[in-house]
Parts: C-alpha cells; structure tokens; sequence
C-alpha cells in the first residue's frame, strides 16, 4: 500500500508540472478566438449591433462596441497574461450574457439537456474563461513577472 501511494505521489507530482503549460496553451488558444472575435464585430458594428437589438439587448449602439472591444483586448491580455483574472471575470460574465440571450434554451437545458448547453457557442470560451479565473494564468504570463518583480522590489 505504500508504494502505492508513493507511486500515485510521483504522478501526481509530475502532472502538477504540466498546469501552467496547461494554462498558456488555454489563454493563447482562447485568447486568440476572442480577439478574433472581437475584431471580426468591431469590423461589422452595424450588424452587431442589429443583432443585439433583435435580442433585446438595451442600448445595442453602446453595448455592440464595448463587447466587440472587451473581447478584442480582453483575449490580447488573456494571451499574455496580463490582469488576467480580472478579464477572464469580465469575459465569462460575457459568456453568461450571451448564454442568457442568444442561447436561453441551452443554458436552462443545463441538467435536462446537457448536450445541448455544451454544443452552444459560448461553451468554451465560458470554460477557458473559467479556467483561468479559478486557476489564474499560470507561471508562463505577464501577472507572473510582474508579481516577482514587485516582491523584489518590495524586499529592497
């Protein structure tokens, strides 16, 4: 039994080295589908913004743009790491938004219908979203250096 546990210790172990890769390779995937998504609405204002107020969406002339952008600079500094909690918490309240009024079916379908919740669109982005609002940006990001630099200076 002990040499179980100290087996299951080692892999353990071994597997904790590979979060903040984990991490990285999430925020740049992600962050660049959001970046990319958000260029591509900043690009088509008008057409956002008319599907926006097909959803009920108050203000679409104001929101068309804060989201297109949010999701534009949110996903470059997912990419790098940067203030990258605060954005991913802006992002998935994104995510839940656009759930709630491009995808209601599929959020309320959560536990009926689980399938339908994880096919919709906003799934992953909310997941990645998630991952690095819980877990944080992992080793390999700005927030990071930054942190270190700062405990540095601190001890100085």
């Amino acid at each position: 039994m002990k040499q179980l546990l100290r087996t299951y210790r080692r892999i353990a172990s071994a597997l904790s080295l590979l979060q903040s890769p984990m991490l990285l390779a999430v925020r740049l995937y992600w962050g660049l589908q959001f970046a990319q998504t958000g260029w591509g609405k900043l690009h088509n204002l008008a057409k956002i913004t008319a599907f926006f107020a097909s959803l009920n969406i108050p203000f679409p002339a104001f929101n068309a743009p804060f989201v297109s952008t949010l999701e534009l600079v949110g996903g470059i500094l997912l990419m790098l790491g940067l203030f990258s909690r605060p954005i991913a918490f802006l992002l998935a309240g994104n995510m839940l938004v656009a759930y709630w009024t491009a995808d209601r079916e599929a959020l309320t379908s959560i536990f009926s219908d689980p399938g339908k919740f994880y096919v919709a669109d906003p799934y992953t982005f909310l997941f990645a979203s998630l991952l690095v609002l819980i877990f944080g940006a992992g080793f390999f990001a700005a927030d990071t250096y930054i942190a270190k630099r700062l405990k540095v200076a601190e001890s100085e």
